[in-house]
């Protein structure tokens, strides 16, 4: 109750209420106001600003955007550019889903200062915990929003503003700006919680609309504590899509975000326009549409039909096809943010997001029939928003390459889709199941790609119902919207290294330190020695941990590994142990030490030579540098090309010859993310206040704790041995470095010259001689297969007329030794055409027998079945079979009893023959 008593409300005369309905207090200036006013599932309010904007003026989101910036810069508050939908700064999230995660956890922990104290932001956001809802409830869900942030930072000695003055801020803008009766304003309490932080907030509703959260964040949450942070946040989300909805008074938030081409979509959708009456009246219930609760959202639609004199049936009709274009201009506004951010579609991490969007997009489109143009579709929002977000148009040939290649992944899956779907279909209703399982479903979405509409589609027509969970979309995407976070290792012996100071880092002081004397702080366990300095590296980022020795009054330990433990470095040893207190003289394994350094360089180096060959969507995915060989994961969306590889190596090798410096530098995070941009965590977040920058001028920039050559010559040669798609999305750039690289190098030759002297050619002319060689190959198994289909004809000639006629079936039954069983299928096959009144029984006997039958298409009328003879002959051998009627195969150990199965094979012919 105090956390909501501001002077605000008492001098504009604001009561405080209860709401009996959905049982939340809120705050209005209207006596005879009994419900909170929310258009909600518990039905507080309809949106009472459709066809009656409550705003001065009808405004763009562009001009929306504009008002809310410009109105706070009046007011002291800096304009802050928007961050990347892509969250690569944290790491237990993929995207922006708030302006505060741009702040958080850094500023709001008070380890770095905020860009400006107070600022303003317009961020756009991307959620997937709703995605279902997007479309069918008009805009009060998206998962592509812009979200007004006017934040204040107020530290123990600086207060900037808190509660009171936030809501001055929102109700001057609301009622001063845009021209909104004071009244209309209903102030509604809640608590906030998000990215490890808490408060008290409240919600803004203006004629049933939520348009404003402000959050008043004040705790850190530690499990199931609160504890009071010394930094007290204003945290305040704007919806601007919704504020220029409510502007507007349109039916739904889409035709007031994306106005014609909205328009052009639903033209293309061969959609009439339909009744503005039924869809404004649609609109102002849509606050009960949520697909959460489905017998709230069907009574609504009931209620619209009954009120416009329609059958539901033939709301229902109108309706569908305008949720799924609304569904869509959602969903690919989503996309070409994520896709120009280098979000590469595949099944894991945000990829699996994109993925999961863009075939939800395909899908909707080809319920719509015009699937085809998805291309165009995404073009149009690349011009439409690039405007505003320049960096899209830039981007548009990457993110029309991506989505190409994802569409065709698509159509491929459904192609082989359509016939897996089938065959459990089938198995299900043979089980005696009525219904396709949900747990399937999900296994079907996940393992193949198959959306649940595909598999209803099919499935229908095996006579299997398909009854797909309204939240099927939010329940897949909620699985996968959490990172996992990194997490450091854990302190080996935690206890042990209590109060001791952190360790020196020699390292970065002289990169190229090769001996250095330290005093022995701890020994623990009698292996782990800490040093007061090192020169040492601990494995770290790809890094393997340094190697070498200590050296202590005539006594030698061998340095084996070197981990961080918090901030204290330890040394695993084995040999002598040096006492505590005394001095050590460390000599690291410098050709060891110098080969990871020119790996780790010669990383840096590849991936700005990858993304100058394969575009901006290029990040690094993961990396491991070693002495000999080197790897390198990169986020690609197809199979690298012999061209782009060579292109790769040779740009890398040019930033070699040219000798440039490598810079290290230390810098306050907001500064280095100032100057540098968000392309510093190419290889993952960087923990800490201030950061360690390693630049190429001019080639890459990135935050490393690694240890690095001082200038690119040192490399001597990059060289990339091989490459492999590790998981789809993920291309891995296998290298060698200095004298490694020549050694790959030397190896190829040495390999090309050992072929060339096997073809008897000279090295320039391996290519055309084995080129010649395939050719000569490919000619002469087309022939032995020529040669092989006519003898089996021959054979089967052969067997045709030396079959016996048992009743009114022809039969032939033969065991042979070391003959190929796919031969022995030709024959068979060959023989059936020949006469289908034909049963043939093969055993072919090796190390082990297999059992072939086959049974022409007449003689499975006389009640032959070639599974039952495969089986049971099989069974005589120890074995089993199986297959359908006309073929089965079986098979067994027991070779010694091949006679014993032929006489069991024929005496089921004749039983068979005998019986009809």
């Amino acid at each position: 109750m105090e956390e909501y008593q501001l002077p605000f409300f008492k001098e504009e005369g604001y009561v405080r209420k209860k709401c009996p309905r959905c049982g939340d207090f809120f705050w209005t200036q209207k006596k005879d106001q009994e419900l909170c006013g929310e258009a909600n599932a518990y039905g507080c309010a309809e949106y009472r600003f459709i066809s009656r904007p409550p705003t001065r003026r009808s405004y763009t989101l562009r001009e929306m955007r504009e008002a809310f910036l410009s109105f706070f810069e009046k007011r002291g508050h800096k304009r802050i550019k928007p961050y990347p939908v892509v969250a690569r700064w944290r790491d237990d999230l993929f995207f922006t889903h708030a302006s505060i995660v741009d702040f958080q956890p850094y500023v709001t922990n008070g380890e770095i200062p905020p860009p400006a104290n107070p600022l303003v932001i317009s961020q756009p956001c991307l959620r997937f915990v709703d995605i279902d809802n997007v479309g069918p409830t008009f805009g009060r869900h998206l998962t592509i929003f812009e979200m007004g942030g006017h934040h204040a930072f107020n530290y123990p000695d600086k207060e900037v503003y808190w509660k009171d003055q936030t809501v001055r801020y929102h109700h001057e803008f609301v009622t001063q700006e845009l021209g909104v009766d004071s009244e209309e304003v209903i102030y509604k309490e809640g608590v906030w919680s998000g990215g490890g932080n808490a408060g008290p907030c409240v919600e803004s509703i203006v004629m049933g609309l939520e348009l404003a959260t402000l959050v008043f964040m004040k705790f850190k949450v530690v499990g199931e504590e609160l504890v009071e942070l010394p930094i007290r946040t204003v945290d305040t989300g704007y919806g601007i899509e919704r504020y220029t909805w409510l502007s507007q008074g349109t039916p739904s938030c889409f035709q007031a975000v994306y106005g014609p081409l909205l328009d052009k979509v639903m033209r293309e959708a061969g959609i009439p326009s339909p009744d503005y009456k039924v869809l404004s009246r649609l609109g102002e219930l849509s606050g009960l549409l949520s697909l959460e609760r489905e017998s709230v959202r069907l009574e609504a639609r009931r209620r619209v039909a009954a009120e416009m004199g329609m059958e539901l049936t033939d709301l229902e009709e109108v309706l569908k096809p305008i949720e799924k274009v609304f569904t869509v201009t959602d969903h690919t506004k989503s996309l070409i943010f994520m896709l120009a951010e280098g979000i590469v579609p595949s099944n894991m991490r945000e990829g699996y997001l994109a993925r999961l969007i863009i075939r939800r997009t395909y899908r909707l489109l080809r319920e719509l029939s015009i699937e085809d143009k998805v291309l165009d579709i995404v073009d149009w929002q690349i011009d439409f928003w690039s405007k505003d977000f320049p960096h899209l148009r830039d981007m548009r040939n990457e993110i029309m390459e991506m989505l190409k290649v994802e569409v065709d992944k698509f159509k491929e899956t459904l192609r082989r889709g359509e016939s897996l779907i089938r065959r459990i279909a089938k198995s299900l209703k043979a089980s005696g199941h009525s219904q396709f399982p949900k747990d399937r479903l999900i296994e079907l979405y996940d393992s193949h790609g198959i959306t649940p509409e595909i598999v209803k589609e099919i499935s229908s027509k095996e006579g299997l119902e398909v009854e797909i969970p309204q939240d099927f979309y939010t329940s897949v995407a909620e699985r996968h919207i959490q990172a996992s976070k990194t997490v450091e290792a854990e302190a080996k012996i935690p206890v042990e290294i209590e109060g001791l100071p952190e360790t020196k880092r020699l390292y970065y002081d002289d990169r190229y330190l090769r001996e250095f004397e330290a005093k022995v702080l701890k020994v623990i366990d009698g292996k782990y020695v800490v040093l007061d300095a090192t020169a040492f590296y601990p494995e770290g980022g790809g890094q393997p941990p340094d190697r070498g020795i200590l050296e202590f009054n005539g006594g030698k330990s061998y340095v084996r590994d070197v981990q961080t433990v918090g901030k204290v470095i330890l040394h695993r040893i084995e040999g002598d142990i040096p006492p505590v207190g005394s001095k050590v003289k460390g000599k690291l394994d410098w050709s060891y030490r110098h080969n990871l350094m020119r790996s780790h360089t010669a990383t840096h180096i590849i991936i700005g030579a990858a993304r100058r060959v394969l575009g901006e969507h290029v990040w690094q995915s993961g990396a491991q540098k070693g002495e000999r060989i080197s790897r390198l994961d990169i986020t690609h969306f197809r199979r690298l090309t012999l061209d782009e590889i060579r292109k790769i190596e040779k740009l890398a090798n040019d930033i070699v010859i040219k000798n440039l410096p490598v810079e290290t530098i230390w810098l306050p995070r907001e500064e280095a993310e100032r100057i540098y941009g968000f392309r510093l965590y190419q290889g993952g977040v960087v923990p800490g206040r201030v950061i360690r920058v390693v630049k190429i001028d001019g080639w890459d920039v990135e935050a490393c704790g690694g240890t690095h050559c001082e200038r690119t010559g040192e490399i001597g040669l990059i060289k990339i041995v091989h490459t492999e798609r590790i998981q789809d999305g993920v291309e891995r750039i296998i290298f060698s470095v200095g004298e490694h690289a020549l050694e790959a190098t030397q190896e190829n030759e040495a390999k090309i010259r050992e072929v060339a002297e096997i073809l008897g050619v000279p090295s320039e002319r391996i290519v055309e001689s084995s080129r010649t060689l395939v050719e000569e190959n490919r000619e002469l198994k087309r022939r032995v297969k020529q040669l092989e289909n006519e003898m089996a004809r021959s054979k089967a000639t052969e067997y045709v007329k030396s079959a016996r006629t048992i009743r009114n079936v022809r039969a032939f039954l033969k065991t042979f030794t070391d003959v190929k069983a796919d031969f022995l299928i030709k024959i068979a096959n060959e023989a059936v055409k020949i006469d289908p009144n034909l049963i043939l029984v093969f055993i072919s006997v090796n190390r082990s027998a297999r059992v072939i039958v086959r049974v022409g298409e007449e003689a499975l009328k006389q009640g032959l079945d070639a599974r039952i003879i495969a089986d049971e002959t099989a069974s005589v051998l120890g074995g089993r079979g199986s297959g359908r009627p006309t073929f089965a195969q079986g098979g067994g150990t027991l070779i010694d009893k091949v006679d014993e199965a032929l006489k069991k094979a024929e005496d089921i012919i004749v039983k068979s023959v005998e019986g009809v």
